[in-house]
Order: C-alpha cells, then structure tokens, then sequence
C-alpha cells in the first residue's frame, strides 16, 4: 500500500508526519519503506542514521542540432510545447534551451533532413539507504539548475518497489511533482494548517485530487493556533479530519535538531500508529469485498480521536457498527480464558457487544 503525504504550501509539517509515520512503523517490525520524493530539496536523511547501498543517475535525451545540416525551417521549434529550442531565422539562430527540454522527442520526429540527434542529460540522482533499524530510505534529488523533478521522483518511487507500507515525502503545491507522486498513492494524507493561507492551498490540493479520483484524509498541525475555516470546509465537503496536532514547542525543538519526537512521546508514537493501522486493515479488507464495517474499541480514552475516526468511515462509505468503552473487566476476563459477555453479561460492554451482533444477524440476513 502506497500513502502520500501531502501539502498545499510548504512549512505545514508533511515531511514531520512523514518521518515521524515511518519511525513508528519501522520501531514495531512492519515492512515499511520511506520515499523522499521533495527531489529539489529532500531533508528526511536528517532523521535518521542510514548508509548509501546504491545510487544512479536519472537522464533523459537532449536534442543535438546540426546547424551544417539544419534547413531553418523552424518545424522543431514549433513543435516543441516547452519553448525549449531558441530559434530567429531572421539571424539564423537556433540553439536548445536544456533546462526547459522535457525529452519528449518531439522535435527530432518533426525534423525532416535529419539535423537533430540526441544526447543524454543528467537530471538528478535516486540513492537507496538502509536505517539504523534495517529499513529502506529512498532519497530523489534533482540536479541543481534543473527545471523538473518529474523523472527523478517517478525513478525515486519505483526504486522503492510495492512490498509493505510505502510513504511518500511528496513535494509541497499542485503542480507537476505533486501530481505525480500522489499518482501512484492508494490514499494520501493532507497536512494543512488553520489559518486562511493553510486552507486556500488546502481547497487547491483537494480540487486536484478529485480529478485524480484518490481518497484523502486531513491532519491539522499546529491546529490550536489560527481560525475554524479549515474545520468547516472539510465539514462542507465531507473530507475527514483524521487528526489535530497541538503546537508544541517540545515539537519544533525537536524537528530543528533533526530527531523525531515520537522516539521520546509515547502519546505521539500511539498517535502515529493508531493511523496508519486503520487505513492499512481497511484498504486489505477493501479487496476482498465491498461493505467493510468499523468496531472503535476504547473510545472513551480519545473521545475526540473516536470523532475522527467515526467521521473517517462515513467518508469511505464504511458503517461504525459501535463503539466500546474501556472496562477492566475485559482484561479480567481475558485472564480467565472467558469471554466478557460470558463472564459479566450485564455490564456495558457486554451489551454493546450484543447489540452489534443483533445489528450484524438482521443486516446479513436482509
């Protein structure tokens, strides 16, 4: 499963969920690999002890133009959609413009004598590192003086295979690199911030999504600073907020120096796990049949986390079957090697376990 986590705007505290998702699900043993797919300034290296196993070059083929053989006719010039080819006929001017060619190849097609041929161009390099804990990191980076990322992204996330969790660092904004790196998502994470710039890029990368038909969910950092706009437009639009994170300066002590606070919050790393895990379970359970169906235990420790969830699989078009309180009964009852409705019948819990099989019988039937 591929998860993208995204921004509108830069500074919203993507790549800090990313790195923080995957210190997590590496800490517990799951087969996790981290892409950086910010190839023009890609930081997840910092947070991490990792040693380089591999690395190559990204190219793509540049048109050479032989101006002994060239005709002027400027048939390459005006078939190329980048403005990659500088061309006065008057002055008998032209010459290629490498940064903005894409290496489509259109011009060489559109040359009729011949005079183009083409050459390799280095845009950036994909390195492949291994954690201190013995997980994959996928680092892109672009070439400096480089116009697009596109090619070195799309090399980045293929590197990294299909196996487990897959989470990519996608770059900030709505244009071409963002796009691509969502592309290859099962769901994407949004993190935006509460204020009016947070929710205008936040309405842009929504808008975006929904012409690529992907799922999203919202994180909001620093969410106890900045107005409601945010809260409302994701009420407005049904998108589900999975998560509010509080500004702490514990946080940006933390980030500043490189090292991930969840190796020290546990409230944090709980955080972090609870949401990958569900996405996960739901997207497997997603493939092996239409209707998947949501039991939120231990709702009345985070009643406001329960919120989200429950606002979550109403957007996915799954039913909350219940939810069930915490009770140390269950635990007792655990340790006898009995169920709880066996063993305290009458409590809570045991009746709302009743209730969600009565539920369960009469909606199978019909």
């Amino acid at each position: 499963m591929k998860i993208a986590v995204a921004s509108g705007k830069g500074g919203t505290g993507k790549t800090f969920v990313a790195t923080n998702l995957f210190n997590v699900l590496s800490g517990r043993g799951e087969k996790v690999t981290l892409v950086d797919c910010d190839a023009e300034a890609p930081d997840d290296l910092l947070f991490f002890e990792a040693t380089k196993k591999n690395e190559f070059e990204v190219t793509h083929q540049v048109p050479v133009i032989n101006k002994d053989a060239c005709t002027w006719c400027g048939r390459c010039s005006s078939w190329c959609n980048y403005n990659a080819i500088f061309y006065v006929p008057t002055a008998k001017v032209i010459e290629v413009i490498e940064n903005l060619c894409h290496g489509c190849g259109a011009c060489c097609f559109a040359c009729n004598t011949g005079a183009i041929t083409e050459k390799p161009v280095v845009l950036g390099m994909v390195s492949s590192h291994m954690t201190d804990r013995g997980y994959a990191l996928v680092e892109s980076r672009l070439r400096v003086n480089e116009m697009s990322p596109v090619r070195v992204i799309k090399a980045a996330i293929k590197e990294a295979g299909d196996e487990g969790v897959v989470l990519l660092d996608s770059p900030p904004g709505t244009s071409c690199p963002f796009i691509q790196t969502v592309d290859k998502a099962d769901y994407v994470l949004l993190v935006t911030e509460p204020t009016p710039f947070g929710l205008s890029d936040l309405r842009q990368s929504v808008e975006t999504l929904k012409t690529m038909n992907k799922k999203c969910g919202v994180i909001i950092n620093r969410a106890d600073i900045g107005d409601n706009g945010v809260r409302d437009y994701l009420g407005e639009e049904q998108i589900p907020l999975l998560a509010e994170i509080n500004y702490d300066t514990a946080i940006a002590r933390s980030y500043s120096e490189g090292r991930l606070i969840t190796e020290k919050d546990d409230k944090l790393a709980g955080f972090f796990a609870g949401l990958a895990d569900l996405k996960r379970v739901h997207e497997v359970a997603r493939k092996f049949t239409s209707e998947v169906g949501v039991i939120i235990n231990k709702y009345d420790l985070n009643e406001g986390m329960a919120d989200r969830i429950e606002g979550w699989c109403a957007a996915q078009g799954s039913t909350l079957l219940g939810r069930l309180p915490f009770d140390r009964k269950v635990t007792e009852a655990m340790v006898a090697s009995r169920s709880v409705v066996e063993m305290h019948p009458d409590i809570e819990i045991s009746k709302t376990i009743k209730e969600i099989w009565n539920n369960l019988m009469v909606n199978g039937k019909e």
